[in-house]
């Protein structure tokens, strides 16, 4: 049984000026291909993403990550809550390019994954 569950909210191993930052677990599915896939949203970014007004991302409101990937990032469970962050339109879109085989999940550290976004936006 795992020790990451929906609602709780975790202090990671961030990216240099982002400590503040929190990882929100917010849904955990079973999935045929993938296994137990942890749905997260991560507060407290300074993503550089030119498409923004002021060219900052605060968050990722959506993402999708394996076991290994929370197991090589979170280190202190902060709290827990009953109203995590809504990721219903991140995880519809992660459900429908899943179904057609366009997308996955995750299993890398947080903070690369961060990193990844970054490169995606800023480029």
């Amino acid at each position: 049984m795992s020790e990451f569950k929906a609602g709780q909210i975790w202090k990671y191993k961030t990216r240099k000026g982002e400590e503040d930052s929190r990882v929100y677990i917010v849904q955990v599915d079973n999935h045929t291909k993938y296994g137990r896939v942890y749905h997260i949203s991560i507060d407290g970014l300074n993503i550089q993403n030119p498409e923004l007004t002021g060219g900052v991302q605060h968050q990722v409101p959506h993402t999708a990550v394996n076991e290994n990937a929370l197991k090589d990032s979170l280190i202190e469970l902060e709290t827990t809550t009953t109203q995590p962050p809504d990721i219903s339109i991140g995880y519809q879109l992660w459900v429908d390019s899943v179904t057609a085989g366009q997308t996955g999940i995750f299993n890398i550290q947080v903070k690369q994954l961060v990193q990844f976004i970054e490169d995606g936006v800023s480029h």
